[in-house]
């Protein structure tokens, strides 16, 4: 479990590309501090498992499910990633409830900078939609964010200088992928009201 806020931005150091999967090394001096095989750390909101270490850099395995559902695949030696390791027990919960599990992948539609922030457009899959709601919570590549308008087809956030300056968001283009998570609350709640309707 995370809470979206990111630790550090990272590095991609290598990439070796398997038949159905892909395995990353990444560069994280703050995340890989303590770090453990088998521990997990989310890397642009998707959570993945560390399969070794060595000093500041660690190895991921990624296999052909997440590559599909994720922007992890356009990775690429230099590229920059946002690295989260999991929330503590008793910590405080400084973003939202996020999984790492991501739901799909939108694109940065237009930037608008402003004096003391920017607005930032993202397209929206038709599937999400429903999840997506103004001033709700959404994940994008692992930055825990707050819905400033939610069209049919898109959303909008609004990033502080600190988001800006500290995480990928800075330095999306239009036409760049960013690996959505909706609130997870959202569909538990719409599972159990189709419960509900179905239950004689």
């Amino acid at each position: 479990m995370f809470t979206g806020i990111v630790e550090e931005l990272g590095e991609v150091t290598a990439v070796e590309t398997l038949d159905d999967a892909c395995r990353f090394r990444l560069r994280g001096p703050v995340v890989t501090e303590g770090a453990k095989h088998g521990d997990s750390i989310a890397v642009n909101g998707v959570c993945l498992t560390v399969v070794d270490f060595a000093g500041d850099e660690f190895t991921a395995d990624v296999m052909a499910e997440t590559l599909n559902r994720s922007s992890l695949a356009n990775l690429a030696v230099g590229s920059r990633v946002n690295l989260e390791r999991p929330m503590a027990l008793g910590a405080r919960l400084g973003g939202h409830i996020v999984q790492g599990h991501v739901d799909g992948t939108g694109e940065v539609i237009e930037r608008k900078p402003s004096e003391n922030w920017e607005i930032v457009k993202i397209s929206l899959p038709a599937d999400l939609t429903r999840y997506v709601v103004e001033k709700g919570s959404i994940t994008v590549d692992g930055i825990s964010l707050t819905v400033v308008d939610a069209g049919l087809d898109y959303f909008t956030v609004s990033l502080i200088p600190t988001t800006l300056g500290l995480t990928t968001l800075g330095h999306k283009q239009p036409g760049d992928p960013v690996n959505l998570e909706v609130d997870v609350i959202a569909k538990y709640v719409e599972r159990l009201m189709g419960a509900r309707e179905v239950t004689p």
